[in-house]
């Protein structure tokens, strides 16, 4: 039994913060990103932190954004959704990072299942998990080519994505990251678009990752979201961004830095 002078070291609780970056059309979709959020049931002692950061500094957000002191919300100039989520991280004060953006919902268990595995193992440096096309229509879609459970080693999504139509086969919008390395990385790229799969495959670069085959979010399919508009296909933009994209997940690889330190 310690003695009444001395120090018992208490672990703190695990805090995840869910970083959403959000603008003016995709408002109307966060009280069911909100809903999705508090249906997550976490292991005792851990608690969530919900950060969104509008893109932009109009009045036409904060009505969508719920009255919860778990709930931080903050407005800057235009910039993307990468400054946006990168500007966040300024008040994400959780030792993991867990994107949802604004128009979509997780399912439940989605960050007790990607908690867990990071919690079980300090060598795994992020995690996602298998995600659903939310339709128009209201039915969903999937995705064929989602890997084995378990593990993914360092450089296995680059490898996939060069060889598939620079396609990842682990989708980006469910990451799942130890704050500490995200902030290392730099946050999110800055590209107009992409710019989650750049931070993907540099997190691949320098750390194992994880994916849960269990349905973990539903990815909304809808006119107004950015990879809807013609700017996103447009070959020289995209190809620009899969250059850059490209360049810095292999030169990370290439300099030898590893998460964690050995």
């Amino acid at each position: 039994m310690a003695k009444a002078h001395e120090r018992i070291a208490v672990r703190p609780p695990a805090r995840v913060s869910v970083v959403t970056a959000v603008h003016g059309p995709s408002a109307r979709f966060l009280p069911e990103a909100y809903k999705s959020l508090c249906a997550q049931e976490l292991p005792e002692g851990c608690e969530w932190h919900w950060v969104v950061q509008q893109d932009g500094m109009t009045g036409e957000v904060a009505e969508y954004v719920p009255d919860d002191p778990r709930v931080t919300f903050t407005q800057g100039r235009c910039g993307g959704p990468a400054t946006a989520r990168t500007l966040a991280l300024a008040r994400a004060d959780g030792a993991y990072i867990k994107v949802l953006d604004a128009d979509d919902q997780l399912l439940p268990g989605a960050l007790a299942r990607d908690l867990t595995a990071l919690e079980a193992d300090p060598s795994i440096g992020w995690a996602t998990s298998r995600v659903l096309d939310l339709l128009p229509d209201g039915s969903t879609a999937g995705f064929p080519s989602d890997p084995d459970a378990g593990p993914i080693e360092r450089g296995a999504v680059l490898e996939f994505w060069r060889a598939n139509g620079y396609r990842a086969q682990v989708h980006p919008a469910t990451l799942f990251a130890r704050r500490e390395l995200v902030v290392a990385l730099g946050g999110w790229m800055a590209l107009p678009a992409s710019e989650d799969t750049g931070l993907l495959l540099a997190l691949n670069a320098v750390s194992t990752g994880w994916f849960t085959p269990d349905v973990g979010m539903l990815y909304r399919k809808w006119p107004g979201q950015t990879t809807h508009q013609a700017a996103h296909t447009n070959p020289a933009e995209r190809g620009a961004r899969m250059a850059v994209v490209e360049a810095r997940a292999l030169q990370l690889s290439h300099l030898g830095w590893t998460y964690p330190m050995s």
